[in-house]
């Protein structure tokens, strides 16, 4: 968009801007020329300013002085005259009299780097963008910046970055705000389609063009007119395609395979690969011609290892959209969230959303801790808490889990443990008959581990601890 902000010039009668004024003109500057006097109602006007200079004489620097520590968000330039005011933090550059165009220009520039640069700046970013680009590290707030300033254009954008970082996120962004948002959205893998079929699914074909080709086809390109065709991995691109592509980016028309009819390309082209590319130019894989030519607006997306700080809003954002999906929810402990920010994250953003989902199905709508992540995940030390219950409990669900047999099964095989399947009419002494079964049990745990209570007492689903206590019970060594 364009930058409406114009200059103003405050002067004493006696000063002569004439050479100013002309710099100005030159530069086709809008600027306004106002006296000291009036400079204090002006300076009010603080939003359509982006350069402010002080042309007056050395007896006006206390008044100048007061002007300039009021304003402090805005740039100002002073006469020499007024060299002394140079020390303020808002004074970026002094001009003599006879000031050059050169020496003007670099004082323009520093007056718009003060105003870019300012901080705690408001940005205004599109909700949209908040929405689908999550984060609020430097490293995105730069890529939804630069997607905000080429959107509007129709520049060639290649897109840069590791897979999984969600490069096709930022091309369907770009598309959403720029003025072709009401055409298309058509990506297309470059290294997914066969060389021999890529030249067809990008230019389309006429029938009877090759063999199998039994009817005309559009191919991408013209899918795409009035919008945007997304390129995806053009690093696998072949040479033999990079030619022709190279041609219709230059000229604008193409040819369907088969046809010498040429069709306009109404259409703006992303692209984006996770291979260096220049590295395939020096090595002969990748035109160079080609590379200058989708490079015209490059915007690099951050591995999720870069902005490990996004990571438990990327998790809320993730979950959010899984719910919405008709799916569980799931939450993290502060424990487990701090491990995940110590994974390497190869896969970036596509190996933490398999992670949620995969988790979701796991642990529906309960809190996961360091002990329930995958092995790869957990990085730092907890103790997992193991819940103890009565022994009572235990004992019950073990004489349920006992008893607890399909009556069309077969009884179980004798194992040196007779199980009794029905009550003698004479009855039994229930608590004794559990003991001596729990003995035998433990018994034949133990004597299968060679004594080891560790492995007894995994074999028998239970606590070391427990086992240990039985035992003592039971006079078992």
């Amino acid at each position: 968009m364009p930058n409406n902000k114009r200059i103003l010039l405050i002067a004493s009668e006696n000063r002569d801007l004439s050479v100013l004024k002309t710099i100005l003109q030159f530069m086709s500057e809008d600027f306004d020329a106002v006296e000291l006097d009036n400079a204090d109602t002006c300076l009010k006007q603080y939003d359509e300013w982006k350069a402010i200079i002080f042309n007056t004489s050395a007896e006006d620097i206390e008044t100048c002085q007061k002007l300039i520590n009021a304003s402090p968000e805005l740039p100002f330039m002073v006469a020499d005259c007024l060299a002394d005011l140079a020390g303020l933090a808002n004074v970026v550059a002094t001009l003599s009299q006879n000031v050059t165009y050169a020496d003007f220009t670099q004082a323009l520039h520093h007056c718009e780097s003060y105003l870019r640069n300012k901080p705690n700046k408001q940005v205004k970013t599109s909700k949209d963008l908040i929405h689908t680009l999550v984060g609020r590290s430097g490293e995105m707030q730069t890529v939804r910046k630069l997607i905000e300033q080429v959107s509007p254009t129709d520049a060639n954008v290649l897109i840069l970055g590791e897979s999984g970082t969600g490069k096709e996120v930022v091309a369907q962004a770009i598309h959403r705000l720029s003025k072709r948002a009401k055409g298309p959205f058509v990506p297309v893998n470059c290294g997914a389609i066969p060389g021999d079929l890529l030249e067809s699914e990008l230019f389309g074909h006429e029938k009877g063009a090759f063999t199998g080709a039994i009817s005309a086809r559009k191919g991408r390109f013209e899918l795409a007119q009035g919008g945007t065709l997304f390129l995806d991995e053009i690093g696998d691109m072949p040479l033999q395609m990079q030619v022709k592509l190279l041609r219709v980016l230059q000229e604008r028309v193409f040819e369907r395979v088969g046809s010498a009819i040429q069709v306009k390309a109404n259409v703006r082209v992303i692209a984006a690969t996770h291979r260096q590319l220049e590295s395939l130019v020096d090595e002969g894989k990748f035109r160079e011609d080609l590379f200058y030519r989708l490079n015209v607006f490059p915007i690099e997306t951050p591995s999720l290892r870069e902005r490990r700080e996004d990571l438990p809003q990327l998790a809320t954002e993730l979950i959010r959209r899984q719910s919405e999906q008709g799916n569980e929810s799931i939450k993290f402990t502060d424990n487990a969230m701090q491990s995940l920010m110590e994974h390497k994250w190869s896969g970036n953003v596509r190996e933490l959303a398999n992670l949620v989902e995969r988790l979701i199905i796991l642990f529906p709508n309960q809190v996961v801790d360091v002990a329930d992540l995958p092995k790869k995940y957990q990085h730092i030390e907890v103790e997992a808490f193991e819940p103890e219950y009565p022994e009572s409990f235990m004992e019950r669900e073990a004489l349920n889990d006992l008893f607890a047999f399909d009556e069309e099964e077969e009884e179980p095989e004798d194992e040196g443990l007779a199980v009794m399947t029905s009550l003698p009419e004479e009855g039994i002494v229930l608590k004794d008959y559990l003991a001596e079964l729990e003995v035998n049990l433990i018994n034949q745990a133990l004597a299968f581990h060679e004594g080891v209570v560790a492995r007894a007492a995994e074999m028998l689903g239970m606590r070391r601890t427990t086992l240990v206590e039985k035992m003592r019970k039971y006079g078992l060594n």
